[in-house]
């Protein structure tokens, strides 16, 4: 017994094999200015320019961005801003310790 396909159906070489999620412009954007940074500065993002993107869901599309590149981020915020930098090479914390 055969069934009529539902769907249509596609060769998967005409595929584009990345995923670009809704936030793949911003965070493309973060990651571009990541590799200009000084060392020792981080990239301050007012929240509210998120337009409606929670905090939780940025810290997860930056950490996926970043493991996929393999990039060592940190990341904090407070209730106005969302900061992320890269950690000093050698190691040590950012408050020297």
């Amino acid at each position: 017994m055969s069934t009529v396909p539902v769907y249509k159906r596609v060769p998967i070489s005409g595929l584009q094999k990345r995923r670009r999620g809704k936030h793949h412009d911003l965070v493309n954007g973060i990651l571009q200015e990541l590799n200009t940074l000084p060392g020792g500065s981080a990239i301050q993002i007012p929240i509210s320019s998120l337009n409606g993107l929670t905090l939780a869901n940025l810290r997860s599309a930056v950490h996926r961005a970043t493991t996929s590149r393999r990039l060592r981020v940190e990341t904090a915020s407070d209730k106005d801003h969302f900061y992320i930098w890269r950690p000093s090479r050698n190691g040590r914390k950012r408050n020297g310790a």
